[in-house]
């Protein structure tokens, strides 16, 4: 691999962090994406293809020449694009649709997890509201409850309202909220401890693992208010016994039976984990890099990215290409002010750039457009600040010290993402939908 072009599919904040990092490798020529953002493509060269559209990225491939594609969004995974790519001679990081199946059917993941005796949640699946409604009784309160597939980020519920329990398994169920994803759900025991994501690179039988991640998804301060797609997270977030632990518990046995079933996983498998008395347990798996968890993992990755993914995707990996650095990195996302229920998308984050040179940070961009000369809020997560310190503390201090400086209006952020303390509220169960 001596010179290289690589393609990253998507056009949020994680796409933004993947294509930053693998510009970084002296050995890429070019990084394309597609779509990209109004910020990406101040960096990189923009292709008009979504990323859905299987056909028109594998003849973009070919015709670009590029040397790999990495496909961030969960929604292409499932639409086949990896296949289509892949049919087309293209090296495609991202896994099949039929390994993908261990994120757009959450059902299917547990029936692999118990298969080869994985830590998880107890759970039961259930298509008709009156088995699904008495079945709340032997799982909670609290309960967890998931729309059976994809479900643009708002497919999860936590409470422990058992009147909001009923009415969501009727709008996932009766009333078919999420579409083919919403008739069936899956019914979960509520686990009590400290969230943590570990992210495996595979090459559909062997992995390497990537800094561990802490995420916060509650909307408000103090862990408070309904899930959103992330509010901000820190790396690393365990120490290397727990990681290690998770490798050989979990992403082994993962990877192994995925390899037996005759689809290999070749992609990121993300672990949404919860850390118990017991140990670790999967609250839940994903076939991509998460988001905001990939904008604090990258900065730590040093070495080369892109032949880790390359040699992934080859079927062969080579994990001695990178090592893991030992600085600490917070992200803190900006987000619409009514995120997550009630986006406007018309905030504007003045001095956006301006920051990133002044404090040292690095903006990686999701919901914004650039109009009129500023930066425009145009979805709910519109942009993250990440810092990259020797310690999370002064990490935490540099990522806040450049949000202070960001003017505007119509957006908001969490305020205490990283911060001493804020943690403890998260054992404690709380009402609200949303999702990854």
């Amino acid at each position: 691999m001596t010179t290289s072009r690589i393609l990253v599919v998507g056009s949020g904040g994680r796409e933004h962090a993947l294509a930053w990092r693998l510009a970084r490798d002296t050995e890429v020529s070019e990084v394309l994406v597609a779509p990209g953002n109004d910020s990406m493509g101040r960096s990189f060269r923009r292709l008009a293809i979504q990323e859905l559209d299987g056909e028109a990225l594998a003849a973009a491939c070919i015709a670009e020449r590029v040397d790999l594609a990495v496909i961030g969004p969960d929604a292409a995974l499932e639409a086949g694009v990896a296949d289509r790519l892949a049919a087309a001679g293209v090296a495609v990081y991202g896994p099949s649709r039929a390994a993908a199946q261990l994120e757009w059917s959450k059902w299917f993941a547990k029936e692999v997890m118990a298969e080869v005796g994985v830590p998880t949640a107890r759970a039961a699946r259930h298509t008709r509201i009156a088995a699904a409604r008495a079945d709340l009784d032997l799982f909670g309160p609290p309960w967890v409850i998931k729309a059976d597939g994809l479900a643009a980020g708002k497919g999860v519920l936590v409470t422990s309202a058992r009147d909001e329990a009923e009415a969501f398994l009727r709008d996932c169920i009766d009333n078919a909220r999420f579409g083919r994803s919403g008739f069936t759900v899956v019914v979960e025991e509520f686990l009590h401890g400290e969230e943590l994501s570990v992210t495996a690179v595979c090459d559909g039988r062997s992995y390497t693992l990537l800094s561990p991640v802490r995420d916060y998804k509650r909307a408000a301060d103090g862990d408070q208010g309904p899930n959103t797609g992330g509010m901000g997270a820190y790396a690393p977030a365990a120490d290397v016994g727990l990681v290690k632990e998770v490798g050989r518990r979990i992403v082994a046995p993962m990877v192994t039976a995925m390899a037996a079933r005759g689809t290999p996983f070749r992609g990121t498998m993300y672990l949404g984990l919860i850390r118990t008395a017991h140990g670790p347990k999967v609250l839940e798996i994903n076939a991509r890099f998460g988001d905001p968890e990939t904008q604090v993992m990258m900065p730590l990755v040093e070495g080369s990215f892109a032949r880790l993914l390359l040699s992934a995707a080859r079927g062969d990996l080579d994990a001695s290409t990178i090592r893991l650095g030992s600085n600490h990195t917070v992200a803190v996302a900006l987000v619409d002010q009514g995120y997550p229920d009630a986006v406007k998308g018309v905030g504007t984050l003045a001095g956006l750039d301006r920051v990133a040179e002044k404090h040292g940070v690095t903006v990686f961009h999701a919901g914004t457009r650039w109009e009129n000369g500023a930066w425009r809020v145009s979805g709910g997560r519109a942009a993250y600040v990440v810092a990259t310190a020797a310690t999370r503390e002064a990490a935490r201090a540099k990522a806040y010290a450049a949000v202070a400086d960001v003017g505007g209006e119509g957006w908001r952020c969490r305020r205490d993402i990283a911060a001493d303390g804020s943690l403890a509220a998260l054992a404690r169960p709380a009402t609200g939908a949303g999702g990854r």
